[in-house]
């Protein structure tokens, strides 16, 4: 074949975070929206103050995330700065495809832009999201420092990072940092940090009981309730009234 008969192929017009908000807009929802805010407590004096919804659902907003799996990280970056809290889900949900597919330099710039623009990760939805499969795989094999010195934050979302990213080391049978970050905020104040500690030893339980147990041991007459509640869903009805009435040994 000749070279010169070689048609050059079409470039595909890269995406844009425009377009990206185009595609949202098109699926809002207000009376949807309306419930979201209430739902996500966005009004004053509660933890989602402020927040804004279109109104859409995580399936349908995972379906426009697979459309746009190439945008590009500014583009991620700038769509994370919505004041919608679905144009945010969608580029936290782009930006852990991208992390998952990309190679280490792509990987580092994902977990970069995370650390960099994490007041936007900022109502639980939008951490449970990203923290484990950004922040917690990124730190798989590295020093997790930084998520102790998250934990000592006085921002909500970064202490929930915290926890929640360590379900990336739970899922490899790694629990030291679960235990000891959940340690660390036995004091907190909030319920969204009771809830998510709870939850990851749920977690760590799964994989490992006897692990759980011999923490709860140690500390369950000190946790907040809903920690504990949490942590022993899935024990057996007589071992949960045991724990909730400080009769374990």
């Amino acid at each position: 074949m000749r070279i010169g008969s070689v048609r050059s192929q079409p470039t595909r017009p890269e995406q844009t975070a425009a377009q990206a908000r185009d595609a949202l807009m098109a699926l809002a929802d207000p009376a949807k929206a309306k419930f979201l805010a209430g739902f996500f407590k966005t009004g004053k004096g509660q933890y989602g103050e402020g927040d804004r919804f279109l109104g859409i659902n995580v399936p349908s907003i995972r379906k426009v995330a697979k459309f746009f799996h190439n945008l590009p990280l500014p583009d991620c970056e700038e769509l994370l700065q919505s004041e919608y809290n679905d144009a945010r889900l969608l580029a936290l949900i782009i930006l852990v495809n991208h992390y998952e597919k990309g190679n280490d330099q792509i990987q580092g710039l994902v977990f970069e832009t995370y650390l960099k623009r994490r007041q936007f990760v900022n109502n639980w939805n939008l951490v449970d999201a990203s923290a484990p499969y950004i922040a917690g795989g990124h730190l798989l094999r590295r020093s997790r420092v930084m998520l102790y010195q998250l934990g000592q934050s006085k921002s909500l979302w970064d202490r929930r990072i915290a926890i929640v990213a360590t379900f990336a080391f739970i899922r490899q049978d790694d629990f030291v940092d679960t235990l000891r970050i959940t340690e660390q905020l036995l004091g907190d104040q909030h319920d969204l940090i009771h809830k998510a500690c709870g939850w990851m030893l749920r977690e760590v339980g799964k994989r490992n009981q006897p692990v759980l147990e011999q923490f709860l041991r140690q500390f369950y007459r000190q946790m907040p309730r809903t920690t504990l509640r949490y942590a022993i869903e899935r024990f057996t009805p007589a071992v949960r009234n045991a724990y909730l009435a400080g009769e374990i040994a």
